[in-house]
C-alpha cells in the first residue's frame, strides 16, 4: 500500500518546486488581502478572542476564530469548555461528524450556557431527499444537541448544483425557520463544482452564510508576485470573487480548510519568536475583508491556545508570508486544490477524483483515518475502478502536477481495509 512517503515527486513537479524556489522573497497576498505589519505576536496560554465580527446579514456576532467540531469525540467535552472560556462563542458541527458523536458532546458540554453561544450544524441532502427526511434529520441533531434550535443550518458539502435546486430544500428551511428549530440557512462546500454552487446559491438568495474552503493556496493572487506568467500553481481564480460577491450580498462567510491539508509539524523548526505557521494561515485568511470568520477543528487545550494567537488580527505579520512561502513549496505540488475541478471529466469511470482525495487529505495530512473512511463511504462512486485501470485516463489531468494515477487507487484500498 502506498504511504505519503511513498508519494514520489514527478519531473513537471521537480521543476516547478525548483522554479517556486528560485522565484522572490515576497510573497503578498494581493487584491483583497492586506500588507504585513512590522510586529510579530508571540503564541502563549491563555490567549482569548480579540475581534468578534459580524455574520453578514444574519446579525450574529461571532469569535474571528471558532471551533470546528468535525473530529470531536465522545467524552472531550472539556475542549468545548475550555474555547467557550477562551471566548470562543461559534460552535460548528454535522450530523455526520464521529457518527453523531460531535453533537452529542457539544450539546452536553455547552447545556446551560445556550445564550451565550451559537450552534451551527449540517446534513447531506440529495437531489430526491423529501422535506420529512430532512426535517427528521434537523430533529436528530437537536436532540444530540440538546437545544431547541441551531443558529446556522447547512446543506453539507454541496458538489451538484442539482443539490441546491431540490425545491424539498426550500420547503424544509422554509417550515423548520417558520417552527423556530433553524434561525439561518447556508450552505457548505469545498469539493467539486463548488464555484457553481456558490453562483447558484447567491444568485437565487437562498443562503445566509456560506462556509467555504479557503486558504492562500487556493488563491492566486496569493502566488503571482512569484510566479509571473506561470499559471500551474493556483487554479481558482473565482473563489476571491464569489467571496467578493456574497459579502456585496450581506450573506456571511466563514472559511475552513484554512491551513492548505494541515501539516503542522512540517514549519515548526521554521517559526520564530513563539509566532507559528497556523497562525500566520489564519490572519492571511482574516485579512481578506470578504471573509466574517474561519472555523478550525480544535483537537487540544494547546491548539486551541495557539489558534487563538492570531485571533484579533486583520492584516499579516512580518514573518508570516515567508513562512507560507515555505509550505507552499514544501506541499504546493502535493495538496488538491479542492474544488477547482481540473479533473472534472477526466475519468471515463466516473470516479469523483476531487472527493477521492478529500478523503485523503483527512487520512494522510490530519491523520484522522476515522474522519478520512466515514466521508469515503459518503461518497456515491469512489475510487474501485483505478484498481483495475490500466489506461490512466487521469495521468496528466491536474495542472497543479499531482500525480492523480498514482494517488487514487491506494486511497481508495486504505479507506476500504
Amino acid at each position: 500500500m502506498q504511504t505519503p512517503d511513498d508519494d514520489r515527486i514527478s519531473r513537471r513537479e521537480l521543476l516547478q518546486r525548483g522554479t517556486l524556489a528560485g522565484l522572490g522573497l515576497s510573497l503578498l497576498p494581493l487584491g483583497a488581502a492586506a500588507q504585513p505589519t512590522a510586529a510579530q505576536p508571540t503564541a502563549r496560554a491563555g490567549a482569548r478572542v480579540g475581534r468578534y465580527a459580524t455574520l453578514g446579514r444574519t446579525g450574529l456576532r461571532v469569535s474571528d476564530i471558532s471551533f470546528g467540531g468535525s473530529r470531536l469525540g465522545a467524552g472531550e467535552g472539556d475542549l468545548v469548555r475550555h474555547a467557550l472560556d477562551r471566548g470562543i462563542t461559534y460552535f460548528d458541527t454535522a450530523d455526520s461528524y464521529r457518527g453523531g458523536d460531535s453533537e452529542t458532546t457539544l450539546g452536553e458540554a455547552l447545556r446551560g450556557k445556550r445564550d451565550r453561544i451559537h450552534i451551527a450544524s449540517k446534513t447531506y441532502t440529495s437531489p430526491t431527499d423529501r422535506r420529512d427526511s430532512m426535517m427528521r434529520a434537523l430533529e436528530a441533531s437537536l436532540r444530540r444537541l440538546r437545544t431547541d434550535y441551531v443558529d446556522v443550518y447547512f446543506n453539507h458539502a454541496v458538489n451538484d448544483v442539482e443539490r441546491l435546486r431540490n425545491p424539498e430544500w426550500r420547503e424544509f428551511t422554509a417550515r423548520a425557520r417558520q417552527q423556530g428549530k433553524l434561525r439561518f440557512v447556508g450552505v457548505s462546500g469545498h469539493a467539486g463544482r463548488l464555484i457553481e454552487c456558490l453562483d447558484h446559491a447567491l444568485d437565487t438568495d437562498s443562503v445566509d452564510v456560506i462556509l467555504v474552503g479557503y486558504n492562500f493556496g487556493q488563491d492566486p493572487a496569493f502566488y503571482q508576485q512569484f510566479t509571473r506568467s506561470f499559471d500551474f500553481v493556483a487554479r481558482q481564480p473565482a473563489l476571491p470573487r464569489v467571496l467578493e460577491k456574497a459579502k456585496a450580498r450581506n450573506v456571511g462567510v466563514i472559511a475552513m480548510k484554512t491551513l492548505m491539508g494541515a501539516r503542522l509539524n512540517d514549519l515548526r523548526p521554521f517559526e520564530r519568536g513563539g509566532a507559528t505557521f497556523a497562525q500566520a494561515a489564519f490572519r492571511w485568511t482574516l485579512s481578506n475583508p470578504h471573509v466574517d470568520a474561519l472555523i478550525i477543528s480544535m483537537t487540544s487545550r494547546e491548539l486551541i491556545d495557539e489558534s487563538l494567537g492570531a485571533s484579533g488580527w486583520r492584516r499579516a505579520a512580518a514573518d508570516d508570508l515567508p513562512l507560507l512561502r515555505r509550505y507552499a513549496q514544501l506541499h504546493g505540488a502535493s495538496y488538491c486544490r479542492h474544488g477547482c475541478d481540473d479533473c472534472l471529466g477526466a475519468c471515463p469511470y466516473g470516479v469523483p477524483i476531487g472527493e477521492v482525495l478529500r478523503t485523503r487529505m483527512y487520512a494522510v495530512d490530519y491523520g484522522d483515518l476515522a474522519l478520512a473512511k466515514s466521508e469515503y463511504a459518503r461518497l456515491v462512486a469512489g475510487a474501485a475502478a483505478c484498481l483495475s485501470c490500466a489506461a490512466q485516463p487521469c495521468r496528466g489531468a491536474c495542472h497543479h502536477a499531482l500525480p492523480l494515477e498514482r494517488l487514487l487507487a491506494p486511497t481508495h484500498r486504505l479507506l476500504t481495509s
